[in-house]
């Protein structure tokens, strides 16, 4: 049978605040090198008495978050207490919010779909259950325990899990354009969890609030809760196993628990936890320990001037300011510091052109060809192979401009611009510098290319015969002759022009 497949997600994203959100203790979030329970305080450890005082920072910070997803704010908004015992929660409850979260509602485009955002609320993170091999006990570490955890739950709009995929990921890119959490998933820093259903088309329908509804008499199937997912790629599969999983049990007439799952990277599946818990059996109620918070229009007016250029409106710049491709834009849109990098050496480029007296409109575009495919390609490469971050390059936004100002005057061919690069990346310098030390400037002059050429062809007669019977190979490999004994100075278009032009 065909079904239609229901995808809601839950996204919680630890917080880079200095301070932890409801005490003073240290924001350590996942670093592994401080010694268990080192950062902690009775409030943070729950100790009867103490009392909780909210970090502004991180309600500022989720704010700017709902206003980078055109979420409204609640002008009042609270705290509460959710109930639930385990060992990590120190005081047998969390402070999170129930009715009245920061902000509500809003919309994240993916691939021209607009899917819609049912709230974004603050609350405190648990702390770390780690279990000791061959042992009969676990040890409890709450560094982490009341670090500011921002949590984002989407509509069950999304209809794929590639689109789930990309949702987290561009809701990831959007986070670090902020500035306000790392986000990286692998690390703990972002925590994807699906909420996934199967029904019968024409048989339900969408209420909104994160629910659905049956269409006449007929019961829904009930919602399975996927965790412990480590990558975007795994949230993919995971997904995509558990609708197989449903529609499988749904087809053999089994019954299906609404219950919360893992997923098990090592056998590529998901296997079960735990029955998943209703809201009312959490027993919220408002902290009384915390006021209630006001935002009024001179604090929102205050937190939207912190709010950046997102990387939608960014890329919609780098096409239409500096000429980039649609694909270019993306690329070098995705990482903010990739895309102010770029921005600079355009910048180079721009003054570069100005000096000569030339306009910028003749040339932007293929000068941002040059730029996005070096930056995409090469300088990726480099970055991965050495895992460094384009902060701390060698290469200056100005030596950069410098690079591809000699490959669009064509003073290099591409084997030379290769060494080039590969110099100014390990080392640094300049370009031009290096292109004349290694004697690697681009012979431009034809008569002595042509000399070159003449016996270069006298002298592979048997090249230039396979030429003459249709082999268009055969002209490779006297661009290639030419190439050896140029010592790669030639440029290998116009080699190929002028031996075409000397074969009788």
């Amino acid at each position: 049978m065909q079904y239609d497949i229901i995808i809601g997600l839950e996204i919680h994203v630890q917080l880079n605040t200095k301070s932890k959100m409801f005490c003073r203790c240290a924001n350590l979030n996942e670093d592994v090198n401080k010694e268990p329970n080192s950062t902690v305080c009775p409030i943070c450890l729950g100790h009867p008495g103490t009392l909780p005082v909210a970090n502004k920072q991180a309600i500022e910070w989720t704010i700017l978050t709902g206003l980078a997803l055109n979420c409204k704010v609640n002008s009042y908004s609270k705290f509460d207490r959710k109930h639930y015992f385990y060992p990590d929660l120190p005081k047998a409850y969390q402070i999170s919010q129930y009715d009245l979260p920061l902000v509500y509602g809003g919309q994240l485009e993916v691939d021209g779909r607009k899917i819609d955002i049912t709230r974004i609320h603050l609350e405190e993170d648990a702390g770390k259950l780690t279990h000791p091999k061959g042992k009969n006990y676990s040890l409890a570490d709450y560094n982490r325990a009341s670090s500011p955890l921002m949590e984002l739950v989407t509509e069950p709009v999304i209809k794929t899990a590639a689109e789930a995929k990309k949702f987290c990921q561009q809701y990831q890119q959007i986070l670090r354009y902020l500035e306000i959490s790392e986000a990286d998933i692998e690390k703990g820093q972002m925590r994807c969890e699906a909420n996934i259903s199967l029904q019968e088309p024409k048989k339900w329908k969408y209420k909104g609030g994160c629910k659905i509804e049956p269409a006449g008499g007929y019961k829904l199937n009930p919602k399975v809760e996927i965790k412990n997912i480590g990558s975007f790629k795994a949230l993919e599969k995971a997904i995509e196993f558990e609708i197989k999983r449903q529609a499988e049990a749904l087809d053999n007439k089994e019954t299906l628990a609404q219950e919360t799952r893992g997923w098990d990277e090592n056998n590529q599946k998901t296997v079960s936890q735990r029955s998943k818990e209703e809201a009312q059996e959490y027993r919220y109620f408002p902290d009384p320990d915390i006021s209630p918070i006001n935002i009024n229009s001179k604090w929102l007016k205050k937190i939207l001037a912190d709010l950046p250029e997102l990387p939608r409106e960014k890329r919609e710049r780098f096409k239409q300011q500096y000429g980039f491709s649609d694909y270019d834009a993306e690329v070098l849109t995705a990482d903010k510091n990739i895309a102010n990098y770029v921005e600079q050496v355009i910048s180079e480029l721009r003054a570069w052109m100005n000096a000569l007296g030339r306009p910028w409109e003749t040339a932007h575009r293929k000068l941002a060809k040059l730029t996005g495919n070096w930056v995409g390609t090469e300088l990726f490469k480099y970055l991965n192979e050495g895992g460094q971050n384009i902060k701390k390059i060698k290469i200056t936004p100005e030596n950069f401009a410098e690079f591809i100002s000699l490959i669009y005057e064509e003073k290099i061919n591409s084997s030379a611009a290769q060494i080039i690069f590969k110099e100014i990346f390990t080392k640094g310098g300049d370009p031009g510098d290096i292109m004349e030390a290694k004697s690697l400037e681009q012979m431009d002059d034809d008569n002595e290319l042509e000399k070159i050429i003449k016996d270069i062809i006298k002298n592979n007669s048997k090249a230039v015969s396979e030429y003459k019977a249709g082999k268009e190979n055969a002209v490779q490999f006297l661009v290639g002759q030419v190439m050896a004994g140029t010592k790669g100075k030639a440029n290998p278009q116009r080699a190929k022009e002028l031996i075409l032009k000397n074969i009788k």
